[in-house]
């Protein structure tokens, strides 16, 4: 299967000198640059599938590629053996997101450019001649729609448990170009729409709850846009649905996040410094507020929110364990995904299993199996929301 994304831009933002965490590794020994005849090929082996991008830019001409995230360790030591570029280096350049370089001695035109996800992940960039005009062209194309930050979100008063269904919003994560982990034809974007759909349909017919999906199709959603909608559609609870895969190990069984407390200070710095300011906090108007103060108030929220979620996932692996399903030997773990930074609404990431796990598999593509996980996660949230209601 080839996944091509093709994206010819002229923005550029500097890289930072940070540490990664990446997401992909790459596999220096299996990368290359190499010349062909009036042009060069670019091959990047990395240990999964991740979102990306290629671009060209312009003064001086650069082939730039982005993915969301690679560790670029041990990038010195690949195969280079091209005339065609003068320099390479790999780095940040926004939080969350890596950026491979390649300067190049004259304007090149990208004639191809995809993604292999099936075995091992390539991805593979075909350079070519072309006029210092068409270059210039070409790099000077605007963001496409999908990669730019998210547009303020259009809030939507959210109102005091008690009062009305109780506002879910359900993130299956990954999608389109970002199928997340795969094993044997089966790709944890797809599984975790189909199980979304499923537990909207069963939160729907109780009668107590709205809900929102981020993603209805198989399409790529930005994590940054996940959590505006989760706003936009005044969300009084945001889960997100996974089932990962792990290289090394055995994981088996379903696993509750939350938001560790190491990452809350720093995801309020980053989402201070990056985010538009009416989709921080619902409610209040934060655009003529410094990143300081925007933090401020972030952390204020989160001390207010980090209870009710760690109560929304003890209420949730109880209704888990009590339907009698598989659960991880540690149900309620604790991590900085980015899904889980919204300062002020009780968010928790619930990964349904391990697709490296072939149990895990079977259950996760079992519909008997799915619709007991969609009706035990119905009682958590039931019973969660029934504390809230009663709560001072």
């Amino acid at each position: 299967m080839i996944r091509i994304l093709l994206f010819l831009l002229a923005f550029a933002l500097p890289l930072a000198a940070q540490d990664l965490t990446g997401l992909a590794r790459l596999d220096p020994a299996a990368s290359s640059i190499r010349d062909r005849v009036q042009g060069l090929d670019l091959v990047l082996a990395i240990s999964q599938p991740v979102p990306w991008r290629v671009r060209v830019l312009d003064q001086p001409p650069r082939l730039v590629v982005d993915f969301r995230e690679v560790d670029w360790t041990g990038l010195e030591a690949m195969a280079q053996a091209s005339s065609h570029v003068t320099g390479l280096r790999a780095g940040v350049f926004r939080p969350g997101w890596s950026r491979l370089v390649l300067d190049l001695k004259a304007p090149m035109a990208v004639e191809s450019a995809g993604m292999t996800t099936e075995g091992a992940t390539r991805v593979a960039i075909r350079l070519g001649p072309t006029t210092a005009k068409a270059f210039a062209a070409a790099a000077s194309q605007p963001e496409p729609p999908g990669w730019a930050l998210p547009k303020p979100a259009a809030l939507v008063p959210v109102p005091p448990r008690g009062t009305g269904p109780l506002v879910v919003v359900l993130d299956p994560g990954h999608g389109g170009l970002d199928p997340g982990a795969e094993r044997g034809g089966f790709s944890e974007a797809d599984l975790m729409l189909t199980f979304a759909r499923e537990l909207k349909e069963v939160l729907l017919r109780d009668g107590g709850f709205a809900v929102t999906m981020t993603r209805e199709t198989d399409d790529f959603v930005p994590l940054e846009t996940r959590i505006s909608l989760a706003h936009q559609a005044g969300a009084q609870v945001f889960v997100s649905l996974h089932a990962d895969a792990i290289p090394e190990g055995e994981a088996v069984g379903a696993t509750v996040y939350t938001l560790a407390d190491a990452a809350s200070d720093a995801a309020s710095q980053t989402l201070a410094e990056r985010h538009n300011r009416d989709d921080l906090l619902a409610g209040v108007d934060l655009s003529r507020q410094d990143d300081q103060v925007a933090k401020v108030l972030m952390d204020m929220a989160r001390a207010q929110t980090q209870p009710r979620t760690d109560r929304l996932a003890a209420a949730l692996v109880a209704a888990i364990k009590g339907a009698g399903l598989k659960m991880h030997r540690h149900p309620h773990q604790e991590a900085s995904f980015a899904v889980l930074k919204s300062a002020d609404i009780p968010s928790v990431l619930v990964e349904l299993g391990f697709l490296s796990s072939q149990s895990d598999l079977e259950r996760l593509s079992d519909p008997e199996w799915r619709a007991g996980m969609a009706q035990a996660i119905l009682e958590g949230l039931k019973t969660w929301d029934e504390v809230e209601a009663a709560a001072p």
